[in-house]
């Protein structure tokens, strides 16, 4: 099967070392498939990170081997030694396989050739010229608005500065949220993205998202479905507030700002983990598009297509960060529900405190 796939494909076991590789990708480095299988992956292709660091040498990466939720590879750069001694840049994705136990058994990865300078360069300035456009109204608004209090402040009633003031407040976080997404995508293709873990309330985020939101879509009516008894999660607040602004900004934008609601409940099995959903009342995301909604630059035409293009992806990026899963579910013609998953035992895996 694996030799039907157009990108190199390559199965570790729990010492990863290489158990499997397919043509595509034995031809990628120059070295025959039976010269690979048996050997370890870091001695057989001295795999490294953007950074020039050997990776996947003493042990996989420490947010899987720590924690159990952990199975998706995000999209990484890695570099791989050729037969001829020369590197070669690649994409990195995949999954890791475990057991019962939640150990690692191994790993399955695809790898893909990074695309010609030139295109890469084009993807990049693709990102400054649409991030750059969605800048320009904000910072518009607060140019306005901060000229009008410095030039008429004495003949503005005490309303209108305080609405001005709250718009140019609100502005400014706006820009905050497209310049940290700029950088997120950075530290996402690279895999240096940080999480500022803490204890943290669900609901809170949830109640500040649809109050903050609400300050941009003045028509909101969310209906916030917490239990009682959720418990806290071990988790970076910023990065999840950003994710669930995404996802109900987006059912603001596509289906409609009435009939929001925004729930958690408790996942059940051996992976513990609470799930939030976002769902509308719109008129749905077509089969076709379902797949397409968390590539980059992806837009729908239905609704108010505004907008980078880039929310989806990083959410799912971000999610994928912390052991999580963000999927997608919709019907036409009645709604579409967002939901990720974020694990209850982060701080224990982390940490060490479960024996």
């Amino acid at each position: 099967m694996i030799e039907r796939l157009a990108d190199g494909v390559m199965a570790l076991d729990a010492e990863r070392r290489i158990v499997e590789v397919n043509d595509a990708l034995a031809s990628l480095v120059g070295i025959d498939p039976t010269v690979l299988v048996g050997q370890p992956v870091a001695v057989a292709l001295s795999p490294r990170n953007s950074e020039g660091r050997a990776i996947l040498v003493d042990g996989w990466d420490r947010a899987a081997e720590t924690m159990r939720a952990v199975r998706a590879i995000a999209e990484h750069e890695v570099l791989l030694r050729r037969a001829d001694r020369s590197d070669v840049t690649v994409l990195v994705t995949g999954i890791y396989e475990r057991n019962e136990h939640g150990r690692i058994d191994g790993a399955v990865l695809s790898f893909r050739p990074r695309a010609r300078r030139r295109d890469a360069s084009t993807s990049g300035i693709e990102i400054v010229s649409t991030v750059s456009h969605e800048l320009r109204s904000p910072l518009t608004s607060v140019k306005g608005y901060t000229s009008l209090l410095i030039n008429r402040w004495d003949r503005l009633r005490d309303d209108q500065k305080k609405m001005m003031l709250e718009q140019v407040h609100h502005d400014a976080d706006r820009v905050t949220r497209l310049i940290t997404e700029l950088l997120d995508i950075s530290r996402l293709e690279t895999g240096r993205l940080v999480l500022r873990r803490q204890m943290i309330d669900l609901a809170d985020v949830a109640s500040t998202v649809v109050e903050k939101v609400g300050m941009e879509y003045p028509d909101l009516d969310a209906n916030v479905e917490f239990p009682a008894d959720l418990p806290s999660i071990y988790a970076d607040p910023d990065k999840v507030e950003q994710v669930l602004t995404n996802l109900v900004e987006n059912a603001c934008k596509y289906a409609s700002p009435a009939g929001i609601t925004v729930r958690a409940e408790i996942g059940e099995g051996p992976e513990r983990s609470v799930a939030i959903a976002v769902g509308d009342q719109g008129e749905g995301i077509p089969i076709e598009d379902l797949p397409k909604v968390f590539t980059k630059f992806f837009r729908r035409s239905e609704g108010r297509p505004t907008g980078s293009g880039l929310g989806l992806w990083i959410s799912r990026g971000l999610v994928e960060a912390h052991g999580g899963r963000l999927t997608a579910e919709s019907i036409p013609g009645h709604g579409t529900t967002f939901r990720f998953t974020l694990p209850l035992t982060a701080f224990e895996e982390l940490h060490g405190t479960d024996g």
